[in-house]
């Protein structure tokens, strides 16, 4: 198995005095390369905090983070922002889709900010949303797309640009079940390869089967990683 996120004694705390919330209390995690592995556990227990750390969207009080060896404590403000745009894609649970923009032009966004022209970015878009079903629906708004179609597009935002890790925060919170489980299905057929990791936040017990590895997480800490054959792999 290769490693391709390290977390090692990882902590972090919010507000200080009687308000101070610790949300991670020494975490240790790992995540493959070739897998998808979902951090589950109650609300409040660290889940998205971690998730977000991982990503360099939050930087954590003490330990470290590792993704695909570039060491996120080392890296200056602006080569963290770098290594988000370049190495990152995010699947939200509300989907954060423009909505003055097209499907194409939502999912052409990384791209566009890593400096490929709008021709470009908007070809290779396409290209990913036809895989994804929706060559009918490219030039529609957010607002003339149903929820797994939202979601398809968040999808194709997030690997549009090749990412190393894809993190996902409650991807299937908003869609019912049908729409979930072919979500999820997507997801694991584009985004889950060998030189890439996939981790995905969730309370959705409906899309268990679709991970390789599911990390338990209670009080601020994983406290067991569970390894499991995924349906769709």
């Amino acid at each position: 198995m290769a490693i391709a996120v390290d977390c090692h004694d990882v902590t972090k705390a919010f507000g200080t005095g009687d308000a101070r919330v610790q949300a991670l209390r020494g975490v240790t995690f790992a995540a493959a390369a070739g897998e998808m592995t979902l951090l589950v556990g109650p609300s409040g227990c660290g889940k998205t905090t971690l998730i977000s750390a991982i990503a360099g969207m939050l930087t954590p009080d003490a330990g470290s983070i590792a993704v695909f060896g570039a060491d996120l404590r080392k890296l200056s403000r602006g080569k963290l922002t770098a290594f988000r745009a370049k190495s990152v894609g995010f699947v939200f649970q509300q989907f954060n889709l423009l909505p003055a923009l097209t499907a194409t032009e939502n999912a052409s966004i990384p791209l566009r900010i890593l400096g490929a022209s709008a021709g470009e970015a908007n070809r290779r878009a396409a290209v990913l949303l036809d895989r994804l079903g929706l060559a009918a629906h490219r030039d529609r708004f957010p607002d003339q797309l149903s929820g797994g179609q939202q979601q398809r597009v968040a999808i194709a935002r997030a690997l549009v640009h090749e990412p190393q890790l894809v993190v996902c925060d409650e991807p299937t919170a908003s869609l019912d079940a049908q729409s979930g489980q072919a979500a999820m299905a997507l997801l694991r057929d584009l985004a889950v390869r060998a030189d890439r990791a996939v981790i995905v936040v969730t309370h959705d017990s409906r899309i268990f089967s679709f991970a390789d590895r599911i990390a338990h997480m209670a009080d601020g800490r994983i406290e067991n990683v569970s390894i499991q054959d995924a349906e769709a792999a």
